[in-house]
């Protein structure tokens, strides 16, 4: 079993063209407009068995009932997909503007026990410039709570924010110098906070490897401590350790010794970020994941499927049917 846990879907009113142009990102041929059978058909010519869709998350805009109403609108979207692939599809459910809290609960209830969502897909912030708030906020506590009291999974995605600074070249653009770095900046503050240590059931995959955090997790775990974190150095690199994380767009020979070092291949996922990307660059990745683990079969199988299915359990008995086809 391979099992794709960064799989983006774009329905039509998401308008992606136009926002590919704001990020200077050149979408790849063929994978727009989206549609299930155009993933089907990348999955099938890359063995990928299943994939678990996900949306950009909705993390501008304004609290209200419009709001709501697109999230719940593109939930059902993406649940009808599914239904309709059992054995192909899994989804993670978008969430309304995480300020409005009440929403953002009703919206939890309605994708876990209605939907029969795989998971809630998370931006690292919501709002922008100055008024932009990550996630760990302590405003956002009650959406915490009841996804531990659920046991959740959490996939948690790089905002798609503009630098500071203008883009350096025009082959460096936002989705490739600021998404990852949004994704560690998310995954400290959920750490520097105790949101992390607060809320253990909820199980957290950092998208792209999460971005720079392996490499800057010990810079945080000795400053922030002297900044005034509470949690110690030791105990900062725990909750570090206890994130998931995903290969899309990462895998390489030295980012993959560098991540198991830091959480050992049972936190390893496996994920192409297809459709954005083609089927061909999600393939150099996997590519490197398999000739990294060369001579390890058991490793290499569990970081293809194996983790996904015990943080999935549903996906087991298509699992198994698939073995006995084979």
């Amino acid at each position: 079993m391979r099992i794709d846990i960064h799989h983006h879907f774009f329905p039509s009113d998401l308008d992606k063209q136009s926002s590919n142009q704001v990020m200077g990102w050149r979408p790849a041929p063929g994978t727009l407009p989206w549609n299930p059978e155009v993933s089907l058909r990348s999955m099938n010519a890359s063995g990928i068995d299943m994939a678990i869709l996900s949306l950009p998350a909705l993390n501008i805009g304004c609290v209200g009932e419009e709001n709501r109403n697109v999230a719940r609108g593109r939930n059902m979207y993406v649940a009808r997909i599914v239904q309709s692939h059992p054995r192909k599809f899994g989804f993670f459910a978008s969430l309304p503007l995480l300020d409005d809290i009440e929403g953002v609960l009703l919206e939890i209830s309605h994708a876990f026990d209605v939907l029969c969502a795989d998971g809630i897909a998370m931006s690292s912030s919501y709002g922008s410039g100055p008024a932009a708030t990550y996630v760990g906020d302590d405003r956002y506590d009650p959406i915490w709570a009841e996804l531990n009291r659920r046991g959740a999974v959490v996939f948690l995605h790089g905002a798609q924010v503009p630098a500071s600074t203008p883009i350096q070249d025009s082959t460096l653009c936002i989705p490739i110098t600021e998404v990852p770095n949004e994704t560690f900046k998310a995954a400290a503050h959920l750490v520097v906070t105790g949101r992390k240590r607060k809320y253990p059931k909820v199980r957290i995959i950092l998208a792209h490897m999460g971005g720079s955090t392996p490499s800057l997790a010990p810079r945080v775990a000795v400053l922030s401590n002297h900044m005034g974190c509470v949690l110690s150095p030791t105990e900062i690199m725990e909750d570090f350790k206890d994130f998931y994380y995903d290969t899309a767009l990462s895998a390489y020979n030295a980012t993959l010794a560098s991540l198991e070092t830091l959480v050992g291949p049972d936190h390893i996922l496996f994920g192409t970020d297809f459709p954005a990307v083609s089927t061909e660059m999600a393939d150099w990745y996997t590519r490197n994941i398999e000739e990294y683990y060369t001579g390890n079969q058991a490793k290499l199988e569990a970081i293809l499927g194996g983790n996904a299915l015990k943080l999935f359990p549903r996906f087991l008995s298509y699992s198994a049917a698939a073995l006995r086809f084979k």
